[in-house]
């Protein structure tokens, strides 16, 4: 769609789309809850320009979410949506300038508002007088923007959702303004809005030395425009801009009512060179004191009240008489639709409540600071508990004692790695050397963990636990398991023997019986040894076993119940144990292989028995 025709002294309507460059997230969303509650059909925000990314923001068209397009380039964002007339420049002091210079040589831009204060005054005449050799509307820098009643509004004008609708802003008024202050921009909207038919349009120039626009630009558009029945100055110390407007009503140039005031009266009481808020806001000369200037503006036919305090009734008695020459209308009385209150705000506000979908019980990150299990994470390091202490926190929800701690370190070290032959290392290596990245082939590795291949932790405790609490004798076990024809979890190994021990189980069972308060469980296990081992002195009580037995112990050791403590096995708490550990050794691998630049594995034909049928059956009668 194209860039709609407008009369030169339009400069936005309720079709006006603009593009927004910078992601000010607040602004866009400003901007889109006042098109609702204009009741636009279309967003005024067509596309915003990010620099940094590219894609969709979400955001709220009243009650619904939408999504705008965000572009890295403005010649991307103009290319796709010919529409935009207008941009809200937010870049940085720093990139105003040179991103409003490059917005000017695209032809379907008609006005720019620059919002970024504190651009160097040389650069600021560049902008200007480029904007006039372009034809473009410059509003800024260092405005809040401007508004057209009803239709549109730039970024931030108007401040709030409460205050646009307690000045009447949703609807169309009669009355324009033209302000160099963003701030008082609002009074003005305040006072207009309830003391005549409403603004129609309103612009603030910014506080610069330098504007992109004058009064007298805005001014004569104004009263080009028939929509328009009154105009509002609101000028201010220093400069010799209001000097223009007293020019063009000397002329006759301006034939609509002007009510003008200049602020910044109380200057005179000061020292000279007192400079007010704006870079502009300082007087150097009598005519650039507010005195002389509403003298001036007085004297040309403008009508100046004796002091801000009369300002608002000045602008009433002007619009009541126009009303009763019938050059304007008394207000309507319309309602705007309601927008609904943000979620965020509302719960900032305990206005609402929701019920919670997702329930977490073992950290938190929603505060100041990360907390697992109520524990600070500064306090984490600060008592130095280690991952050790950390996994009691995220899957026991426990403070674990330095036994139990350093007993899950343990575990972890020993579990770490078992050489490249193991179906979990094995699967990774070859993943890695199939070009797979890290995570994947160290998911591909994982996969394999299971029964066959890491499950005895947990199965051994699935098995040992009740066996021992039911006060079933070691024989009475090792028959009752014969019976059922399977295998003891935990019990059993191809190489290590009892003349030949694994040292990791050494290790685990000689910390376990020095510092754990009780090893129940080990001692019924070691029993169950004996008795399996009188059969064949390879049947030892294997790692995964004496893991899987020595977390038994553990957490009975901490107080849990029995209950709780098979609770744990089930959920395959115990396992998670030997997950986490063997990770770092198949990625230990997955990274030498990488190193090692390794080639695709191919498994080699010596390897694999080919037993194939001559023919498959029917082969002769179907061929």
């Amino acid at each position: 769609m194209m860039v709609q025709e407008k009369p030169d002294y339009v400069l936005f309507d309720e079709n006006t789309r603009s593009v927004v460059f910078g992601y000010q997230q607040n602004a866009i969303q400003g901007m889109l809850n006042y098109d609702f509650i204009c009741q636009r059909k279309t967003p005024s925000v067509a596309c915003i320009v990010n620099p940094t990314r590219e894609g969709f923001h979400v955001c709220f068209w009243g009650p619904r979410e939408i999504s705008i397009p965000m572009y890295r380039t403005l010649e991307k964002a103009l290319e796709n949506h010919k529409d935009v007339d207008v941009m809200v420049n937010f870049a940085s002091m720093r990139s105003a300038f040179p991103t409003t210079l490059d917005a000017m040589d695209f032809p379907q831009l008609r006005t720019i508002a620059i919002i970024a204060e504190g651009i160097p005054e040389r650069r600021s005449k560049m902008i200007v007088a480029k904007a006039l050799e372009k034809k473009v509307t410059i509003i800024g820098p260092a405005t809040v923007g401007g508004i057209r009643a009803g239709a549109f509004k730039i970024g931030n004008t108007a401040g709030t959702l409460d205050n646009i609708i307690e000045s009447n802003l949703f609807r169309t008024g009669s009355v324009a303004y033209v302000s160099k202050s963003g701030g008082l921009s609002n009074e003005l909207n305040m006072i207009i809005g309830t003391n005549t038919d409403g603004v129609y349009e309103g612009v603030a120039l910014g506080g610069d030395r330098y504007p992109g626009t004058l009064f007298i630009d805005h001014i004569m558009r104004y009263e080009a425009n028939p929509d328009i029945s009154m105009i509002v100055l609101l000028g201010e110390i220093g400069g010799k801009d209001e000097y223009e407007v007293v020019e063009a009503l000397r002329a006759g140039k301006i034939t609509k009512p002007v009510v003008a005031w200049c602020i910044g009266t109380s200057a005179k009481m000061f020292p000279s060179g007192v400079q007010f808020g704006h870079a502009g806001a300082r007087a150097d000369a009598a005519m650039e004191t507010p005195d002389y200037k509403n003298k001036a503006l007085k004297e040309a036919g403008a009508i100046v009240p004796g002091s801000f305090n009369d300002f608002d009734d000045k602008i009433k008695e002007t619009f009541d008489k126009l009303v009763a020459e019938g050059k304007a209308k008394p207000p309507s009385d319309v309602k705007p639709p309601v927008i609904p209150i943000d979620y965020k705000i509302a719960m900032r506000d305990d206005i609402i409540r929701k019920p919670t979908t997702f329930m977490c019980t073992i950290s938190d990150e929603s505060g100041d600071e990360l907390s697992y299990a109520g524990v600070k994470i500064s306090e984490v390091f600060e008592h130095g508990i280690g991952i050790g202490g950390v996994i009691g926190l995220l899957w026991f929800k426990r403070v674990l004692p330095p036994w139990g701690r350093q007993f899950i370190e343990m575990v972890i070290q020993v579990t770490a790695d078992h050489g490249p032959a193991v179906s979990g290392a094995h699967n990774a290596i070859v993943a890695s050397r199939a070009g797979k990245d890290l995570i994947s082939s160290l998911v591909s590795g994982m996969l394999t963990i299971g029964p066959r291949f890491g499950g005895a932790v947990d199965g051994s405790a699935q098995m040992f636990q009740p066996a021992k609490d039911s006060g079933m004798t070691p024989e009475e076990f090792v028959l009752h398991i014969k019976k059922k024809n399977v295998n003891i979890q935990g019990i059993g190994h191809r190489i290590k023997s009892v003349t030949d021990p694994d040292i990791r189980v050494t290790l685990l069972k000689k910390f376990v019986m020095e510092n754990f308060p009780s090893h129940e469980y080990l001692d019924y296990a070691l029993e169950v040894e004996k008795v399996t081992t009188a059969k064949r002195n390879n049947l030892i009580l294997n790692v995964d076993g004496c893991i899987g037995i020595c977390m038994l112990d553990l957490q009975a050791g901490i107080g849990l119940t029995k209950e709780e403590i098979k609770n744990n096995v089930d959920l395959g708490v115990l396992n998670g144990l030997f997950i986490l550990g063997r990770s770092i050794g198949m990625m230990g691998h997955i990274l030498d292989q990488k190193r090692l630049k390794a080639s695709l594995y191919r498994h080699p034909w010596d390897d694999i028995l080919f037993d194939l049928p001559e023919r498959p059956p029917g082969w002769e009668e179907n061929k």
